[in-house]
């Protein structure tokens, strides 16, 4: 029967996501003790706060099919219960297959009869594989894919080398990073083990998350002699999420590379600075703001995490769909779209405020002050009390300093 429910020995409910509607996991039934992390305890995975992240997903491939303006093939290798690859032959126009994969048997079954349920049949085939394994076999010209979308759990770092061999020339790459202790420096080591670089905990260590995952993926495509370019990057929840696509070229290769380098940051003052020198030759340690001594980052990626004319076709395809979280989408867009030139890093008025012992001021009249002074300043999707700003870190605490200061004369 072509909508029989897979023989399954675990609880499950109906879910409706975007234009799909799909069976998985009952969440509730896997929970033993409260805080527990439902989606890890279910014998298939699937994480129903991810949603937003499947949402932009959607977006993302759509603004890349008319970027290329051609059908494309996409591949899902960790696909569980297989909401995400089903969405993009549901939702995507232009889509000619999609491949959907898990290593779990019982993930594959469940996979297989949501794929039915949706009458994706023609377009959308189920493997039951090593996910590297799997790319392997389409590592082949004329055999690869247009769009690969790695979400693990964890770090997508083990499946890099097989998806990029797998992507065409000019194909898309969707990375999905949730081990973000490492990423934002509170296990250093094992950041430096996956992502060969250096972390900081520092108040924008999701952005240096974000460059040190960008980073990773530009040396790793440079072994293969291809050059990377980012198109949308973003910071949400508890993962990070990068898209960039991948050229076919050795001076493409050098070029990337040359966008790599360190960011220096004083925890003192707050200074940071930027070197793109090879093997951080040159490197002072003392700040030339306070002469505290200077930490560092990286080597981490220093160009644009954000394309213009990307974050544009993402915006306009917003508004031909329903989703749920339509108004959430439409501010990280709007707020990415303004951060696209802005300056690398970004302060938090909170942090600084607690640092200097200061009472917290709002961040609109923090900005406010600081265009009177004739710098730049946007706010960023990083961080909701974070903004990004040419002017130097002395300037923004002699306003804190000045507005504390009037607040007490009042």
């Amino acid at each position: 029967m072509m909508d029989e429910k897979p023989k399954i020995d675990f609880p499950t409910e109906t879910v409706e996501e975007g234009a799909v509607r799909v069976l998985v996991p009952k969440l509730s039934a896997f929970i033993e003790k409260p805080g527990e992390y439902a989606p890890s305890k279910a014998p298939v995975f699937y994480n129903p706060v991810m949603e937003l992240n499947r949402d932009l997903a959607v977006l993302a491939v759509q603004a890349y099919q008319k970027m290329v303006n051609r059908e494309i093939s996409i591949c899902e290798p960790l696909a569980g219960c297989g909401i995400r690859g089903i969405r993009f032959a549901k939702e995507v126009e232009g889509v000619k297959k999609v491949l959907i994969n898990d290593i779990n048997e019982k993930a594959y079954q469940l996979a297989k009869y949501n794929i039915q349920i949706n009458g994706l049949t023609e377009k959308v085939k189920a493997k039951n594989e090593d996910a590297n394994l799997l790319l392997a076999r389409y590592g082949a010209p004329r055999k690869r894919f247009d769009v690969i979308d790695i979400d693990p759990f964890g770090s997508p770092v083990p499946f890099l080398d097989s998806a990029i061999r797998a992507l065409r020339d000019g194909g898309l790459l969707a990375l999905t990073a949730t081990d973000m202790a490492p990423l934002c420096g509170v296990h250093p080591k094992a950041c430096i083990r996956k992502y060969g670089g250096k972390p900081l905990r520092t108040e924008y260590c999701h952005e240096l998350a974000v460059r040190l995952l960008i980073g990773c993926l530009a040396t790793t495509a440079a072994k293969y002699e291809m050059g990377i370019k980012v198109l949308f990057s973003h910071s949400t929840n508890h993962y990070i999420r990068v898209y960039a696509t991948v050229k076919h070229s050795a001076e493409k290769a050098n070029e990337s590379l040359r966008q790599m380098g360190y960011i220096l940051h004083c925890f003192n003052c707050f200074h940071r600075e930027f070197a793109k020198a090879p093997f951080f030759e040159g490197f002072n340690p003392k700040c030339p703001e306070c002469g505290f001594k200077m930490d560092f980052a990286g080597p981490l990626w220093l160009e644009k995490i954000f394309d213009k004319g990307f974050c544009e076709k993402m915006h306009v395809e917003v508004e031909n769909r329903r989703l749920r979280n339509k108004n959430r989408i439409h501010k990280i867009l709007t707020l990415v779209g303004g951060e696209v030139d802005a300056p690398i890093t970004y302060y938090v008025i909170d942090e600084i405020c607690d640092k200097l012992g200061l009472p917290t001021v709002s961040i609109r009249r923090v900005c406010e002050a600081i265009e009177k002074t004739g710098f730049k300043v946007l706010l960023t999707h990083f961080n909701s009390k974070g903004l990004r700003t040419n002017a130097p870190a002395s300037t923004i605490i002699k306003i804190l300093q000045e507005a504390t200061f009037q607040h007490k004369k009042l």
